[in-house]
């Protein structure tokens, strides 16, 4: 997928591989959520920062790309960082709850889903969970394939 986009845009700027992985903590979570963006509104999402120093995966930057993939490990969907900013849990507006696209996209929703995920983060690194907690609250936009992406014309270099 990545060599077809790559391929569709000559004029990108050189890039490290990109990132590829799946949204969530399990195979159902995976496809949920990569199915909110490709069939529907989902154009955001957030990690716990020490997850991330955990795993040793970097933050994103703005303007880079990562690969999302189903449940099975599958590639569905290129998407280019728009906007990145890390703040603490309790720092979630209505907004970005809106963005990410996810049940009925209240601000009350997200919290309650995110809280029991960033619950099962911080267990599976041996964190305690509080409000103060960091999180990557990360935008982003669907680039490829061509039938989901995102009508705002090509990327930008």
């Amino acid at each position: 997928m990545w060599a077809d986009y790559l391929a569709a845009h000559p004029g990108l700027p050189p890039e490290d591989e990109p990132v590829v992985e799946a949204f969530g903590d399990g195979p159902a979570l995976a496809d949920e959520l990569v199915g909110l963006v490709t069939h529907g509104p989902k154009r955001a999402t957030a990690g716990l920062v020490a997850a991330y120093a955990h795993d040793g995966d970097p933050l994103g930057r703005v303007g880079s790309h990562w690969v999302a993939c189903d449940g099975a490990g599958q590639p569905r969907a290129v998407l280019r960082t728009t906007e990145l900013r890390v703040g603490p849990l309790s720092s979630v507006d209505e907004r970005f709850a809106w963005d990410e696209g996810e049940d009925d996209r209240t601000l009350r929703s997200w919290r309650h889903h995110h809280d029991r995920f960033f619950r099962r983060e911080c267990e599976r690194i041996g964190i305690p969970f509080s409000d103060d907690l960091e999180v990557c609250f990360e935008r982003f936009r669907v680039v490829w394939p061509p039938e989901v992406a995102d009508p705002v014309g090509p990327p930008a270099g």
